[in-house]
């Protein structure tokens, strides 16, 4: 018997994945990380604006809560974060970095005539740890079990 021949092919027990639908992945994945960079600095402003304006809008008609607000905000940064970068070293930096800005805009609200709240804090922390958990899934589900990080050998 040749050398080699007495190993179990193991590619025969597992599916490949179809061209189809690996592509359809792919495309996905790049949009969503396209759309993420382009929308990440314009959501920052936003949010910025909205959290040291003096009179911020009302939208106590859409969302009853405030920390509602304060939640969804962070959780749409923190989910483009991790579809713009990935799941690598850079994500935690960018995270940690989302929920700084979210304590630095509350001390900061007490210079424009509006008071800081440890509950907002609260909420855009909670906020931006879901939407990386959230976008990390979906990293996930679009690149398989690879995506993970730290690598695995």
């Amino acid at each position: 018997m040749p050398a080699g021949k007495n190993r179990l092919n193991l590619a025969i027990f597992t599916p490949e994945i179809p061209p189809s639908v690996s592509m359809w992945k792919t495309k996905t994945l790049k949009a969503l990380q396209n759309l993420s960079l382009w929308l990440f600095w314009p959501g920052v402003a936003l949010i910025v604006w909205g959290e040291l304006t003096p009179n911020p809008p009302d939208l106590s008609s859409v969302l009853g809560w405030d920390k509602a607000q304060h939640f969804i905000a962070y959780f749409g940064l923190a989910s483009m974060a991790t579809m713009a970068l990935g799941l690598n070293r850079r994500l935690v930096w960018a995270i940690l970095g989302v929920i700084f800005l979210g304590g630095a805009l509350e001390i900061l609200q007490g210079y424009t005539g509006r008071d800081p709240d440890i509950f907002d804090f609260t909420a855009n922390s909670i906020g931006a740890l879901s939407g990386a958990a959230v976008g990390a899934m979906f990293w996930v589900a679009l690149r398989g079990p690879r995506a993970c990080w730290p690598p695995r050998p």
